[in-house]
């Protein structure tokens, strides 16, 4: 714990110091607020637009939480799928690989002339961002299962379902975690993507306007917040982690 309290001090710092020569270096070359804000116009605008700014965090969170949570769940069937059926896997996983080389920003626009602007497309571009990481985490996770413990669960006469349930998916959690820690991140971006493409509300609304009207500040204003719900995702799924597995582990002691 004291490890990582030092480096995240250490990486706070770090930080800062970027902060500080950013500030310095916009000061003396007197660059235009309108190409290149300073840290401390960023600071300015964030608390001078955050009522406006509000309504839209709100709508990105909840888009991003809905979309991870569904693109979990699907990834995480699928995975559990593939590795039960192993012929489904052969045919099934090459194409899962192929559909990463997609780009969603190319996808999406197709997504809305076939769904529409509501809310179900938007969901799939998360989705589609989150479950692969989740499917490659996971199938890797019940693969590490060591041999010596599946023989003994044949020995006492355990069916492949219980093998699967009481032997390889607890043993598979850190890895179903390291999957959901990276789609956690990846929600958010998905979910700025969507809203670009079109949407009411959320973040990357706000980008677009900013964008259109060369309000570079309030760009780094949603840029900032785009990073700190993307760190407060990822500290939450580390928190369920260190409360998931240490359960695990304080039970099979």
């Amino acid at each position: 714990m004291q490890k990582i309290r030092m480096r995240g001090g250490r990486s706070l710092f770090f930080l800062l110091v970027l902060f500080l020569l950013w500030e310095l270096l916009i000061r003396i070359t007197e660059t235009p607020k309108w190409l290149l804000p300073a840290p401390s116009d960023v600071i300015k605008e964030a608390a001078a637009s955050f009522n406006d700014f509000y309504g839209h965090l709100l709508s990105t969170i909840c888009l991003a939480i809905v979309g991870l949570v569904l693109g979990c769940t699907v990834g995480l069937l699928i995975s559990i799928i593939l590795h039960r059926l192993p012929k489904v896997n052969e045919v099934l996983y090459p194409l899962l690989i192929l559909s990463q080389n997609i780009p969603t920003i190319v996808l999406a626009p197709l997504l809305i002339i076939w769904f529409g602007f509501g809310l179900l497309p938007k969901l799939i571009v998360i989705s589609l961002v989150c479950f692969f990481p989740i499917v490659v985490s996971s199938m890797d996770g019940f693969k590490q299962t060591a041999p010596e413990l599946k023989h003994y669960m044949e020995m006492i006469g355990a069916s492949r379902k219980q093998t699967f349930w009481k032997l390889e998916f607890p043993h598979a959690l850190p890895s179903i975690f390291s999957g959901l820690k990276i789609a956690a991140t990846y929600s958010v971006m998905g979910a700025v993507i969507s809203e670009w493409l079109g949407a009411k509300k959320g973040i990357g609304v706000y980008m677009t306007l900013a964008q259109s009207s060369f309000r570079i500040d309030r760009v780094f204003v949603a840029i900032g917040f785009i990073m700190l719900l993307s760190i407060s995702l990822f500290g939450v799924i580390r928190l369920l982690e260190k409360l998931v597995v240490k359960g695990r582990k304080e039970e099979m002691k």
